[in-house]
C-alpha cells in the first residue's frame, strides 16, 4: 500500500488568474498522486512566505518575484518550481470611446497602476522603457486599489488604468476598451509554487507528486477549456457572477496565460528578472539555476 504524502500549501491571495490552482483541488488531482494537502488561505499577497522560509508551511504559490527578491539578500533560501501562469494577466483599460494607442502613446496619459502587488508595474515599466518611454516623467497614480482606479477612470480623473480579471471584464462591460494586454509581451514567469531549499531537499517526493498533479491539471485545461475551468472553480469565486467568470477565464485562455508544462520558462524567468532589475526592485539579478528547481527531473 502506497504511503500517504502530506503537504501544507498556502494560496497567495484569491484571484481569478489563479483558477488553475483551484482546479487541482476541485478535480482531486493531488489525491490521485497520493498527496494529502492542507490548503491554507492567505489574505495578503506573499503573506505566508516567511512561514515557508522557516518551514512552518511547505509551499506557497505566488510570483517568482519573491524568489528573486530573496536572492537579492545575504542569505537566500527560496526556490520556485512548477510554473502555471507564464504570461502577465494585467490589462491597461482606457475610457469609453478612447482611440487605441501604442505604448508610446501612454506617455501623455494619466495612468493608474496597481497598488496591491509590485510585479505588474515593474513589468509594465520595462515594456514602456523598452518602447522608448521615459517613465520617470509620466503622470502616474500608484496609491489606488483596482476598484478605486475604475472609479477614477469613470470620473475622468485617469485616462488609463491597470487591472486584472474580473475587474477588466467589468470595465469592458461598461464600454471601456483594452489599450494593452500585458500577455502580448510573451513569456513572463508570473506564478509558480515556492518553497525553501531545505523544504525542497526534505520533501522531494511530495513536491514531485505535486508537480505531476499540476501537469495533469494543465493537460486537463488544454483539453477541456475555460468553460470547464469556470464550472469547476466557481465555488472558489462566489462573489464573481458566473457569466463574468466565464468571460474572464475565456479571455485569459485566448491570451495563452497558462502554461502547457510545469517547467519554468527560461525566457519567461529572464524577462521577469530583467524587469525587476531595470526597475530597481533588485540590485542583483540571480540566475535561473539559482532560483528554479525541477522536481520532474531525477535528483
Amino acid at each position: 500500500m502506497r504511503a500517504i504524502l502530506k503537504l501544507r500549501i498556502a494560496e497567495n491571495f484569491r484571484a481569478v488568474f489563479y483558477a488553475p490552482f483551484y482546479a487541482i483541488r476541485a478535480l482531486g488531482l493531488a489525491e490521485r498522486e497520493g498527496l494529502d494537502v492542507e490548503w491554507l488561505s492567505s489574505d495578503l499577497p506573499g503573506g505566508a512566505i516567511e512561514q515557508v522560509k522557516h518551514g512552518a508551511i511547505d509551499a506557497q504559490w505566488g510570483g517568482p518575484i519573491r524568489v528573486l527578491k530573496d536572492h537579492d539578500s545575504s542569505a537566500p533560501s527560496l526556490v520556485c518550481f512548477c510554473e502555471v501562469v507564464w504570461r502577465d494577466p494585467f490589462y491597461l483599460i482606457g475610457r469609453k470611446n478612447q482611440l487605441s494607442v501604442d505604448l508610446k502613446g501612454l506617455a501623455a496619459m494619466r495612468l493608474g497602476v496597481v497598488s496591491e502587488v509590485p510585479t505588474p508595474w515593474y513589468c509594465l515599466r520595462a515594456d514602456l522603457e523598452d518602447a522608448g518611454v521615459d517613465t520617470a516623467s509620466m503622470r502616474l497614480v500608484k496609491d489606488l486599489s483596482m476598484p478605486q482606479q475604475l472609479d477614477a477612470l469613470a470620473a475622468g480623473k485617469l485616462d488609463a488604468v491597470q487591472l486584472f480579471e474580473p475587474c477588466a471584464s467589468r470595465a469592458l462591460a461598461e464600454g471601456n476598451a483594452i489599450l494593452y494586454a500585458a500577455a502580448s509581451r510573451g513569456p513572463t514567469s508570473y506564478t509558480t509554487f515556492i518553497t525553501s531549499r531545505d523544504g525542497a531537499a526534505k520533501r522531494r517526493d511530495e513536491f514531485a507528486a505535486l508537480t505531476r498533479a499540476t501537469q495533469a491539471m494543465l493537460h486537463w485545461l488544454a483539453a477541456e477549456g475555460p468553460g470547464e475551468l469556470a464550472r469547476v472553480t466557481a465555488p472558489f469565486f462566489a462573489d464573481v457572477p458566473h457569466d463574468l467568470l466565464r468571460s474572464a477565464l475565456a479571455r485569459y485562455h485566448a491570451a495563452g496565460l497558462w502554461s502547457r508544462t510545469t517547467t519554468v520558462s527560461d525566457a519567461g524567468f529572464e524577462r521577469l528578472a530583467h524587469s525587476l532589475h531595470a526597475g530597481g526592485f533588485i540590485a542583483r539579478r540571480a540566475t535561473y539555476a539559482e532560483c528554479v528547481h525541477d522536481f520532474g527531473k531525477p535528483a
